[in-house]
């Protein structure tokens, strides 16, 4: 046999990573209920919704995108079979993917350019507040009503946001429609290819590791699962914290304040195997992790509009875009590894993977437009 090994001892072997990948697919934090969102993974609509709506006025296509959030929703409670529901989620991921692409760089149009990161770090508080508690608000009223309910109640506060929207953001006319050679041409402004590349390595890393964490958390720092759902809760609401504090300091120095995020965010995840062998270590870098992720939209997200302030919509369509695919990115690499090395492998990755994205944010410190 190559290398000496036996066939009943790479057997032994497989069936060993086997077990350790079912084990770690039924705790994953991820629970069998998100099944359903992954088909509206948004990042298609993200490009697209732009370019095919042209020069709409961006309120009528904001009201648009909402009205199609709260028909999905209301399809989704009212879904006679599993094809069915799967095709609304699709529509909310739509709806999603185009309403990130265009009011992600709304900031810019609403508020005073000094207020710019301030806005768009209220914009992305959204975000991170609706991860936080909509899957526990969720799985409340599931329980308690039954999932039609849930997908009910999500259809109404979509449409009371809808008449909100009707109700007070001014017309917004489109500053410059997106073509598809328009976006492709982002490719040529430095600071945008380096904001991609930088959301392409920092996003696909964290969810690499993330998408494990509940097994991370039990396995190798021994917390009790008992704890763990609270301790994502808390994660969440660091991230929250972190998002407001990046606002605050991307708004002075965005280049240093990306590049920092990247920094420390690569050395504590490169420390858990180190450091989180314990359950106090673990539950400090896991809200410290939360607390500098949250900093992570708003960063890139003002960074992209910097680098790209007469073309920020379609600089935002290709942001989105970047950031919901590494997204599924991170968690196939992330599964990859942990089936063919020990669990902390996935954690290896991820920081390798931040850190060349710290490296490539450090190499555009001479861009004036993102100083």
């Amino acid at each position: 046999m190559a290398g000496g090994e036996t066939a009943p001892c790479r057997r032994t072997r497989r069936s060993k990573r086997t077990r350790q990948t079912r084990r770690i697919t039924r705790l994953s934090p991820m629970p069998r209920r998100r099944a359903i969102g992954s088909p509206c993974r948004p990042w298609p609509a993200g490009p697209v919704v732009p370019v095919l709506v042209g020069a709409m006025n961006r309120k009528l296509l904001l009201a648009g995108l909402m009205g199609l959030m709260t028909l999905a929703n209301l399809f989704s409670a009212l879904a006679p079979n599993y094809p069915a529901l799967i095709a609304s989620r699709v529509l909310v991921g739509v709806a999603i993917g185009g309403f990130w692409a265009v009011a992600g760089g709304l900031a810019v149009r609403l508020v005073r350019a000094a207020h710019v990161p301030r806005a768009t770090a209220v914009i992305f508080g959204g975000v991170g507040t609706a991860n936080v508690f909509g899957v526990p608000i969720g799985t409340v009223i599931g329980e308690l009503a039954g999932w039609r309910t849930a997908f009910g109640v999500l259809s109404a506060l979509a449409l009371v946001v809808l008449a909100a929207l009707l109700a007070v953001v001014p017309p917004l006319a489109a500053a410059q429609p997106v073509s598809p050679r328009h976006l492709a041409g982002q490719f040529r402004n430095a600071g945008v290819l380096i904001g991609v590349i930088a959301t392409l390595l920092i996003v696909t890393g964290h969810f690499s590791a993330y998408t494990f964490v509940g097994p991370v958390l039990r396995d190798l720092s021994g917390v009790a699962e008992p704890l763990i759902g609270p301790l994502l809760f808390g994660f969440g609401v660091a991230g929250v914290a972190g998002n407001f504090i990046a606002g605050e300091a991307v708004a002075r120095r965005p280049h240093r304040t990306v590049f920092a995020i990247a920094v420390v965010l690569a050395v504590l995840v490169l420390l858990y195997p180190l450091a989180g062998r314990a359950p106090a270590g673990g539950i400090a870098l896991l809200v410290l992790w939360g607390l500098v992720y949250g900093g992570v939209s708003v960063s890139l997200q003002t960074s992209m509009i910097k680098a790209a302030p007469r073309a920020v919509e379609a600089a935002s369509a290709l942001w989105v875009a970047v950031f919901n695919l590494s997204i599924g990115l991170g968690a196939l690499a992330g599964g990859r590894v942990v089936d063919a090395l020990p669990l902390h492998g996935a954690l290896w990755l991820a920081g390798g993977l931040i850190l060349l994205a710290g490296l490539a944010v450090w190499t555009a410190r001479g861009n004036q437009a993102l100083r």
